[in-house]
This record gives structure tokens, C-alpha cells and sequence, in this order.
């Protein structure tokens, strides 16, 4: 199936020594990502035909971006040239009590100085049968905002389905109000939400109580009983930057389920839910029992954590062996 995908990829900055701060780097590692482009990588690998729409400086870094989707089997074809910078973050990798740190440099980046007229959406969305939007695009900029908002709803009158990830990046909205009212303008025309419990807390003030699954489940619950939707969480609980143990929870018409919880040791935190989202949406373009879904999402959850970098290179094969219970970790000869 064709899926689609409208967000910002951004150059990735690692310390060239791993587990090094900043401070004390003295070459960083070149890498491109975004939320939403996280998504489409993984979805390419697991078999999908998957499209890129953004907007990127017309330089030589913009077009190295394109190459690091290309590489994937993303088509690029709806990718607009234009603007001042592509946005970049960097990464401090944390261990044990020291956690990572993300610092952003995006202001005024290509897609965050979009016009209304650059993506005509009706043209866009033509032959395509999934959309998959996420909380970050519209905290860049207010056009952005626009636009996912309109993205989403011609999606939606198409006859597309409509994934959310509801990803509040604090720093970006000038408050949670602001991020609540965009994300109930979006979530009018999703048929499948993502997010979690902190999400729900920041954005939309619910607070839960218990261990991570029953929070998890409490917040998916929410989600589907305020926006008549399909919701799915992730369940984590934090021992320190290294180890974590998660889950995934899936509220839809079939009930309420959810997957085994899986402990994993942490070499790269980040990407980790898109590599959810995906994981999740590809149950959902097979046509796969929501059970099955979930425990697919969780274990593609759980396996990012071991892979370096935003991307997921997991195949099916690997993601399953996970699903079916496969976590000792011992060698494959």
C-alpha cells in the first residue's frame, strides 16, 4: 500500500565518541531525521511504498537529506526546494544516571518558513492510502500548524487513513493551550492517535496512577473515549539511561489490548516511538488481529532501543522473533 508522511527531516549532529557531551566532543557524526521520516524508513524497509513531503534548503546539505531518504526507497517526488536552513539537533548520548540531552537549532528552518501555497494537498494525497502526521510539525511555525491541520482534513475527505503521533516537544509551543487546540483540530480527522502518558498530562492535564502498563492503558483509553479513535500507547518503565522495560497498549472497536512487557538494555533512545508508530501502522496495512498488531509495535518498540541512530533497519523477520517472545539475546549462528 501507498503511504505518505508530511513532516521536517533535520540534520542529526552525534558526538563522534560515544557517550561523549558535547563540551568535550571534538567531531560529531553526520546523520539525517525526523519524526515523521523515521516512520517512512521503517515502513520502506518492512515493504511499504512510502512518500516524503517537506520542504528543504536548495544546497547541498538539503540534497544530502535527500539522498539519506532515497537510500530507504522513499519517494521524494513531493519534496519542495526553498528557504534559508534545513533544522538540526544535536545528541548527548546518557548512561546510567546521566541522561541524553537533545539540543535543537531549527528556527527558520525551510519548513518552518513554508508557504501556504506549497503543497497543494488535494494534489498531493492523489493515489495515496495512509497519511501519518505528527505533534512536532505543527509547533514549528504557524503555517506549518495550517498546514497539517489541512493535510489531515483533505486527507480524511479522500477517504485516507489518518495516523496522529501526538509528539509535544515543549520547547517549541509557546503552551500546552496552544499545542491542545491544534491537536484536537488534527485529531477531528485521525482514525488512529499515538502517544502516551506524558502527553496526555502535558497537553490535556490527566494524571494517572499506577505502574507503566495501567497508566498506558488509562491514557489510550482516554484518547479513544474524547476522539472516537483508535489509540495506542507506549508503556515505559524507566530504570536509568541503560535499561528500560516497555510496552505497547491498543484501545479500537476489537477492545482493549495489551502486549508482553519486554526488558531492553539502551544503546540509542531516540526514534524509538516512531519505530512504535511504524510498527504498529504496518499491522494495520496488513490487516493483521489488533493482538497481533500491538505485540508486532512493541517488540519494533523494544528493538529500536538496541539499534545507534534514529532509524529502524529491523526487518519483519527480526521485529516477529521479538513479538514471539525471542529476548535473550543470544548469538544467531
Amino acid at each position: 500500500m501507498s503511504f505518505m508522511t508530511f513532516g521536517e527531516i533535520m540534520l542529526r549532529l552525534t558526538p563522534g565518541r560515544h557517550l561523549d557531551t558535547l563540551p568535550q566532543s571534538q567531531a560529531l557524526n553526520m546523520d539525517f531525521a525526523g519524526a515523521e521520516s523515521n516512520v517512512a524508513s521503517s515502513l520502506a524497509l518492512l515493504g511499504h511504498h512510502c512518500h516524503m513531503v517537506t520542504k528543504i534548503p536548495d544546497n547541498p546539505v538539503g540534497e544530502a537529506a535527500v539522498a539519506s531518504l532515497r537510500r530507504f526507497g522513499i519517494d521524494t517526488r513531493h519534496i519542495q526546494r526553498g528557504g534559508e536552513r534545513l533544522g538540526t539537533y544535536f545528541i548527548e548520548m546518557g548512561t546510567s544516571i546521566r541522561p541524553s540531552r537533545v539540543t535543537y537549532d531549527r528556527a527558520y528552518s525551510a519548513l518552518a518558513q513554508m508557504a501556504p501555497e506549497d503543497f497543494d494537498w488535494n494534489t498531493v494525497l492523489k493515489g495515496q492510502q495512509w497519511l501519518h502526521l505528527s505533534g512536532i510539525t505543527p509547533a514549528i511555525s504557524p503555517q506549518c500548524a495550517e498546514a497539517t491541520v489541512d493535510a489531515a482534513r483533505t486527507a480524511k475527505a479522500m477517504g485516507l487513513s489518518v495516523s496522529f503521533d501526538l509528539n509535544f516537544r515543549r520547547t517549541l509551543w509557546e503552551s500546552p493551550g496552544k499545542a491542545r487546540d491544534y491537536f484536537e483540530r488534527i485529531l477531528e480527522h485521525t482514525d488512529l492517535a499515538l502517544g502516551n502518558a506524558g502527553v496526555m498530562a502535558d497537553v490535556f492535564g490527566e494524571q494517572y496512577t499506577g505502574d507503566a502498563p495501567a497508566v498506558a492503558t488509562a491514557a489510550a483509553t482516554s484518547l479513544r473515549e474524547r476522539f472516537g479513535v483508535d489509540a495506542a500507547t507506549t508503556a515505559r518503565n524507566h530504570h536509568d539511561a541503560n535499561h528500560n522495560t516497555v510496552a505497547g497498549v491498543l484501545v479500537s472497536d476489537a477492545g482493549l489490548h495489551l502486549s508482553q512487557q519486554i526488558s531492553v538494555g539502551i544503546l540509542d533512545r531516540l526514534g524509538t516511538g516512531d519505530a512504535f508508530a511504524a510498527g504498529l501502522i504496518h499491522g494495520y496495512l496488513n490487516s493483521w488481529p489488533e493482538p497481533i498488531r500491538i505485540e508486532f509495535a512493541a517488540a519494533a518498540f523494544a528493538l529500536a532501543h538496541t539499534i545507534a541512530g534514529d532509524q529502524h533497519w529491523c526487518s519483519e523477520a527480526e521485529i516477529q522473533h521479538i513479538a514471539d517472545g525471542h529476548h535473550s539475546g543470544h548469538i544467531i549462528r
